[in-house]
């Protein structure tokens, strides 16, 4: 199994004539994921030939939904125009919106996350690299061959490169589903949905998590881990050596006080039974560790 993504996942792309949609389109293709189509309505009745796969271009969502039963759409579109399309995307009846477009103005995401979240339609992102379910499908910009190979841990991160980075540390694990949720102030999918996901997925063992300073979605996350999660959580939080009171990244929020700091995220996590890493690398040693260790055994 995985979350969200599956090899029955049928992917339309919009705007996937342009160059970053077209680029990783054939990113996509190439790690077998079913892209069965693209939207842009100036093109629409044409065919793209993408690596030797004759991919259609449709006129909207609708259409390319009715024509090829899509039920996840990758959104590449412009920032003054993603709203309109993901609220297309929406009206059209699509289960999954992976919004990789960054610069999205936050009221436009706040309008377009509440459409959906009303209507069902799960979104991932904005401003995030999407999501991965190796030996399955690839939504987004994840190069598939960090980890290729399909494994039991699942990982739910705030950015992009870390998502990267995490990945290669476990490459001979693998993954069950790797999720870039974006770190906007506004999200469609957050830590805890990720969490529970991972919760109920039989296939994930073990569950990485991603924050960064700024905000306070991690605690949030710690409090949800404490009450619900039972399978091993081990942790990073990018943004130690920041400065108080200054924002990094794309964390979303300025520091103050202890709600929002790397130490107060790492203290909440804590408590709530999470190993927390002060390095990618030391954080990639304690999942290792934890796969080493007898399933009973309390960590250290």
């Amino acid at each position: 199994m995985a979350i969200y993504l599956t090899k029955d996942s049928k992917v339309l792309v919009q705007g996937m004539t342009g160059a970053e949609g077209m680029k990783h389109t054939r990113r996509m293709l190439a790690a077998g994921t079913d892209v069965v189509g693209g939207v842009n309505p100036r093109k629409a009745g044409t065919t793209l030939d993408l690596d030797g796969r004759a991919t259609p271009v449709f006129g909207s969502v609708r259409e390319g939904i009715d024509a090829t039963g899509a039920d996840v759409t990758v959104v590449f579109v412009p920032p003054p125009f993603a709203k309109a399309a993901v609220m297309e995307a929406v009206d059209a009846g699509i289960r999954l919106a992976v919004v990789i477009t960054e610069g999205i103005p936050v009221h436009d995401t706040v309008a377009f996350q509440a459409y959906a979240r009303a209507r069902g339609t799960r979104i991932i992102g904005p401003n995030c690299p999407g999501l991965i379910s190796p030996g399955q499908s690839n939504a987004g910009i994840i190069p598939a061959d960090i980890a290729a190979e399909p494994g039991r841990i699942g990982l739910v991160s705030k950015s992009g490169t870390l998502t990267y980075q995490l990945m290669y540390e476990l490459r001979e694990h693998g993954f069950s589903s790797a999720v870039g949720i974006g770190g906007d102030p506004v999200v469609g999918t957050t830590h805890i949905d990720c969490l529970t996901a991972f919760e109920a997925d039989p296939d994930t063992d073990l569950i990485v998590m991603i924050g960064e300073i700024g905000g306070d979605a991690e605690e949030r996350a710690a409090d949800h881990i404490a009450a619900h999660i039972t399978k091993p959580v081990i942790a990073y939080i990018a943004g130690f050596t920041a400065p108080e009171g200054r924002t990094m990244g794309h964390a979303g929020a300025i520091v103050s006080g202890s709600s929002g700091t790397a130490e107060g995220k790492k203290k909440a996590l804590e408590a709530a039974g999470v190993q927390v890493g002060s390095t990618p690398t030391e954080t990639a040693g304690l999942v290792l560790a934890r796969l080493a260790a007898p399933a009973d055994a309390t960590p250290a």
